[in-house]
């Protein structure tokens, strides 16, 4: 891994790391949940290298050493600076737009607005005001929220392969706002239920074996911790290889 610095429209300086692909492989944009740290998505990173492909991980304005205050229009621009900064390196259709949580927002915006190989969703939500009122049921919140990231009003504008995947035993972003995402996601998609995962769980449990399949990349094994893969069920269309667009 590389730490590069990107430059944002607005000014602000973002940390960021870097490794670039094998040849032939695709590199994933990757946008983490909410308070993750960089150093935090060691067990990710080696996965993907695993696979021969890149990755630009980008630590949010306010997170990690990048300057300036998080707030949904701030990190769409964020967004939009790794873009240009990994589009001026990778050819678009090589990249995977890759958002965990929090940044499955970002990363549906981003790909309604740009074309890629795929997008690739974990645990995502329709909105963090639909996750609030989940969780507060007695407040406003669709009145009161100010950044509410909403994909579901984004995610039919997205031109490229879906891939969605979650845990049902989520307690954090409800498993069904992850399956009405992929409701409202046009074709080509794929939906992957990991039974008995958690919101945290997903990567130990074997997610990325799902998304080399995806993608039409090798088996390179199992990519879960020993004893830790969960079961799967396939909802809709089937998770076979994807070609790019």
């Amino acid at each position: 891994m590389q730490v590069v610095s990107i430059d944002t429209e607005d000014g602000e300086r973002l940390v960021a790391w870097w490794s670039p692909p094998q040849a032939g492989r695709p590199t994933f944009l990757f946008f983490g949940g909410n308070a993750m740290t960089l150093a935090g998505g060691d067990g990710r990173w080696r996965r993907i290298a695993a696979q021969g492909a890149g990755v630009l991980a980008v630590a949010y304005r306010g997170y990690d050493g990048s300057t300036g205050e998080p707030s949904e229009a701030g990190l769409h621009k964020d967004a939009s600076a790794a873009w240009r900064w990994l589009s001026s390196r990778v050819p678009a259709e090589d990249v995977v737009i890759h958002g965990f949580s929090l940044g499955t927002g970002v990363a549906t915006q981003l790909a309604a607005e740009h074309k890629a190989r795929a997008l690739v969703l974990e645990a995502p939500y329709t909105s963090t005001a639909d996750v609030a009122a989940v969780a507060y049921p007695w407040v406003p919140v669709h009145l009161l929220m100010l950044d509410q990231f909403r994909s579901k009003d984004q995610i039919g504008r997205v031109q490229m392969p879906v891939l969605i995947v979650h845990g049902d035993a989520d307690e954090v972003v409800p498993y069904s706002q992850g399956r009405r995402l992929y409701d409202l996601a046009g074709p080509p998609k794929a939906f992957v239920r990991m039974v008995g995962s958690n919101h945290n769980t997903l990567v130990s449990d074997g997610v990325y074996a799902h998304i080399w399949r995806f993608l039409g990349l090798p088996d390179i094994g199992n990519t879960a911790v020993r004893g830790h893969a969960a079961k799967v069920e396939v909802i809709g269309d089937s998770p076979s290889p994807v070609s790019p667009q």
